[in-house]
């Protein structure tokens, strides 16, 4: 074989902000192998998750806000090997969704974006919904009526104490 080079172009949009050149290794040799960052498949399912109608907004633990992981992998695990993947998703859902449907449209769209972007087989997306959102209304309304409930109660309360007192 002539010293020909061989050369991979790796496109990027300019809507999908996804992490640095630096982390993808490439090494073209015999075997052609190519070695994708965790951090890489991290954002690329952390933007499809964030495509999702219902989904409020990722669960991170802490240790995540001192390991420097992008906003986009937050609340993302994932289990990279040469060829396949394991994907764990943490979310809050809003209010009123419901979940099973967010939880497939996730599991779908994650696995649809890492095959087509990387190649790995993706072999599973688990989603932990770790909290439900509510909007500034639906809180109010909630509020509302703990504040029945409790003045409710307190009535009943003042009537047995009425009644016990005769």
């Amino acid at each position: 074989m002539d010293n020909e080079r061989k050369e991979e172009v790796i496109e990027i949009s300019e809507e999908t902000q996804i992490a640095n050149l630096d982390e993808i290794s490439i090494d073209i040799s015999e075997n052609d192998g190519i070695k994708i960052s965790d951090n890489v498949v991290s954002d690329i399912a952390g933007v499809a998750v964030s495509e999702v109608p219902g989904v409020a907004g990722m669960a991170g633990r802490i240790t995540e806000v001192f390991s420097g992981k992008s906003n986009l992998s937050k609340g993302i695990k994932v289990d990279v090997g040469e060829k396949d993947t394991k994907i764990d998703v943490n979310i809050i859902v809003e209010y009123g969704v419901r979940i099973p449907d967010i939880a497939f449209e996730i599991q779908t769209r994650v696995k649809k974006a890492v095959e087509a972007m990387t190649g790995l087989k993706v072999l599973e997306v688990n989603v932990n919904v770790q909290g439900v959102s509510f909007t500034k209304e639906e809180k109010a309304k909630i509020a509302k009526k703990e504040t029945k409930t409790e003045e409710a109660n307190v009535g009943q309360e003042v009537n047995e104490t009425e009644s016990n007192e005769e």
